[in-house]
């Protein structure tokens, strides 16, 4: 099958995980993508909650669920394969069932991060097979099928992480598929950028919520609350394994940037102390100047 011939209505898309990311993309393609009257594509999944494959059943979502153990018979007739597994278990997975694959097949992920994963496949997968490194910047406090909606990717950037070995065809038609879905704005880059930057964006914004909460004096608190504090800790309502693996995983880059942070939040920290208005005063315009040119690179 030529990506190039074919429509995305045509494919045959399969996704290893069925929980809110992988429930949110199988909802997109069957509401964006397979929407048309003429479409021969189909969705299939694979997940171990087999409650999650009966209700995307019952919703029309995908047309036929797998347990774990029928995964191969899935993965053989699948043009579009999503993992949305944690990150080890992405990497296992596709090196332990890549015989299975269809030949030709595309496979993506929606792992946070991704030296430890290309490098893992790199020289280790079947050569006929093109994998695509992606990162959808989406996702909710919320966990499962249930919570799944396609609404969660509308303008939200996505991260590619193109190699060598990506057919440029396929590169193509995976960025349309993912605009068709919702995604405002698509950054290409290498995966050592990805994990470095990733690191500051989600994964400290997450450790800084989860701090946050866990210094709070009482959960009573939020009595007092107008705003700020729900805005700053939100994330903190965290799917703790993954986000384990996540920091784990990335535990380098992650370490430099708690380092900076702390250097920042000592710097107000001392002039607090010391009363020095001043330099406080400084800093806060500064930041907020920082913000606002944040502001207008999110616009662009």
């Amino acid at each position: 099958m030529s990506f190039n011939s074919l429509r995305a209505s045509d494919f045959i898309y399969g996704f290893v995980g069925l929980g809110l990311m992988g429930g949110s993309f199988a909802r997109g393609i069957r509401e964006k993508i397979l929407c048309t009257q003429d479409s021969k594509g189909d969705i299939l999944a694979c997940d171990v909650q087999d409650a999650s494959l009966k209700l995307a059943e019952s919703q029309g979502i995908i047309s036929k669920g797998f347990s774990l153990n029928q995964v191969d018979q899935m993965l053989e007739i699948c043009d579009v394969v999503f993992v949305c597994l944690y990150p080890h278990a992405t990497l296992n997975f596709i090196l332990e069932h890549q015989d299975a694959f269809k030949k030709n097949a595309i496979i993506t992920d929606i792992s946070g991060v991704k030296t430890e994963l290309l490098e893992g496949l790199d020289k280790n997968l079947r050569d006929d097979l093109d994998y695509i490194s992606g990162h959808p910047m989406a996702g909710s406090e919320k966990e499962g099928f249930s919570h799944s909606s396609s609404d969660i990717f509308k303008n939200r950037n996505y991260i590619l992480m193109p190699h060598e070995k990506n057919n440029l065809e396929n590169l193509e038609f995976f960025k349309n598929l993912v605009t068709t879905l919702g995604f405002r704005r698509i950054i290409e880059t290498d995966a050592y950028t990805h994990d470095h930057k990733i690191a500051f964006t989600s994964q400290l914004c997450h450790i800084i919520a989860a701090a946050l909460v866990d210094s709070a004096e009482d959960t009573n608190i939020t009595a007092f609350g107008g705003g700020s504090f729900e805005d700053l800790t939100r994330i903190a309502m965290i799917n703790a394994p993954l986000w384990t693996e996540l920091f784990a995983a990335n535990k380098d880059e992650l370490l430099k940037h708690i380092d900076s942070f702390e250097k920042s939040l000592s710097l107000l920290k001392n002039n607090i102390e010391k009363n020095d208005k001043e330099s406080m005063k400084s800093i806060l315009e500064n930041v907020r100047l920082k913000r606002i040119a944040m502001s207008r690179i999110e616009q662009h």
